[in-house]
């Protein structure tokens, strides 16, 4: 027994030292991939949760607009079969959604019909997703109304100007006009930012302005995996190509959103892709993502360079997921786990 194991120990050690030699050895070339047919996971994942998981691919990933008005086009599109779904959701979610102004930028107020006295003076600041280029209006405030709802917080939800009414750096204006003026009246502790996606990178770009403009950094923040580079790079980009059924490609349409988006700016500046900023001094974090994301890559990174810059971070990798689905319905059970996360996490941070 005591020799089979000597063995053993033997062939690990050779084992190890002969790809670590193949690696000093070979040049850095692409690992090519046989084709593949994934099943649909089941372990530990709801029914409803394998629906989404399951589903074609986005039918729309390979549009490519040349202008604005077909950009927008496209959004009140996609926006006219979301808003009428919101009454319904808003009334489960027992939350009341106002139309207002801050210093003039288009807010929704959300507001949860009952709010436990500890997060009387708590406010959540919303950006929502959608490349910079979807979900105007009311449309973008799914993700609110849930942290309205799930988390008993008011939620402040950003209508931020999009293409062809203003490219960038508008949004991230807009998001930090809101972020001072809630500054004149609460405690910066007590303020979060939430996001997911395009929304995901803004709560960091918007951590990113705080800082270079020397104003206070929120309590806490969760970025939801987040467009942190829109240079496509990261492994996920083509790890995951035609696996997430919502981005489906880095060539897709939200790549050329994000470019649309920044208006011939440059798309390093951390600014636009955050994950290049430096990260000292952020706030604590929680980050989600899927196995399936085309930007778990991004969320990962981000976390790292949290981690690395002495910046307490979560990192929530949902089994199976494609880009975002653990916010697509608030009746599933992965939103219900994935937004009590970020609750606890808020619970835990903010006022502190």
């Amino acid at each position: 027994m005591m020799l089979s194991r000597t063995i053993a120990a033997s062939l690990a050690v050779l084992a190890s030292c002969s790809v670590a030699a193949r690696a000093d050895d070979a040049a850095l070339a692409p690992l090519k991939v046989p084709a593949k047919t994934l099943q649909i996971p089941t372990a530990d994942i709801s029914p409803e949760m394998q629906k989404f998981i399951g589903a074609p691919l986005n039918p729309g990933w390979d549009f490519h607009p040349k202008t604005g008005e077909e950009w927008r086009a496209m959004a009140d599109k996609i926006a006219a079969g979301v808003v009428p779904g919101l009454p319904a959701m808003e009334a489960r979610m027992h939350v009341k959604v106002e139309p207002s102004t801050i210093d003039g930028v288009r807010v929704f107020i959300v507001t949860p019909d009952e709010m436990p006295a500890e997060n009387k003076d708590k406010v959540i600041v919303h950006v929502h997703g959608g490349c910079y280029v979807y979900f105007p209006g009311a449309s973008g405030t799914t993700e609110a109304i849930m942290m309205a709802g799930f988390g008993h917080y008011k939620v402040i939800a950003v209508d931020y100007r999009m293409p062809p009414e203003a490219y960038f750096p508008a949004a991230l204006d807009d998001a930090m006009t809101v972020y001072k003026s809630v500054l004149k009246t609460t405690d910066p502790k007590n303020v979060g930012i939430i996001g997911t996606s395009a929304g995901g990178a803004l709560t960091l770009e918007m951590v990113v302005k705080a800082k270079q403009d020397n104003l206070p950094m929120p309590g806490a923040i969760a970025p939801g995996t987040p467009m942190a580079d829109v240079t496509k790079t990261g492994d996920s980009f083509y790890t995951n190509e035609f696996v997430d059924n919502v981005l489906v490609s880095p060539n897709g349409f939200c790549d050329d959103a994000a470019a649309f988006y920044a208006h011939g700016h440059d798309m390093k500046d951390p600014l636009l892709s955050p994950v290049n900023a430096d990260m000292s001094g952020f706030p604590p974090a929680i980050l989600t993502t899927g196995t399936r994301d085309q930007l778990l890559s991004n969320t990962v990174r981000v976390h790292r360079k949290l981690r690395r810059a002495g910046v307490e971070a979560d990192l929530n990798v949902y089994e199976g997921e494609s880009h975002a689905q653990y916010q697509f319905d608030d009746r599933v059970p992965e939103t219900k786990e994935a937004f009590g996360d970020i609750t606890a996490f808020f619970g835990k941070h903010l006022g502190h």
